[in-house]
């Protein structure tokens, strides 16, 4: 990691909600509002925004774990603002806390963690595996 980087950076991610981020099953919408499973990738997609910047050339990240509440909905074409903050680092692990927000306030509060490794890592665990 570079020296930079410091507990309580933070990051910003804005998505206006679309229909594809309703909370559906089997291709059934269930309800005509922001999914759980979409604030899931949002929080974990300003995460690893926060966190790229700072990887050095020869290291790579991987998702490692994502908790999360998520206390109200979102409807159609409502804003949503994911704020990823820096809480913990170590050489081998960045956990962020998230909070999501819409115009009425907050929706969702999560912890992402991402494992940090030398670049190429999956890749090899990967072709030890069999499909």
């Amino acid at each position: 990691m570079k020296d930079s980087i410091e507990t309580g950076i933070l990051q910003i991610l804005e998505i206006t909600v679309t229909e594809e981020m309703f909370a559906q099953f089997h291709g059934e919408v269930v309800h005509p509002v922001y999914s759980t499973a979409s604030m899931v990738y949002h929080m974990e997609c300003a995460s690893r925004d926060l966190l790229l910047p700072y990887l050095e050339t020869d290291e790579e990240s991987a998702g490692a774990s994502v908790s999360l509440t998520h206390s109200a909905p979102s409807p159609i074409g409502s804003k949503v603002v994911h704020e990823a903050k820096l809480v913990h680092l170590t050489p081998t692990r960045a956990t962020t806390e998230v909070i999501a927000r819409n115009a009425e306030g907050i929706i969702g509060k999560g912890e992402v963690v991402q494992a940090i490794m030398p670049k190429n890592t999956m890749k090899k665990r990967l072709a030890h595996q069999k499909a």
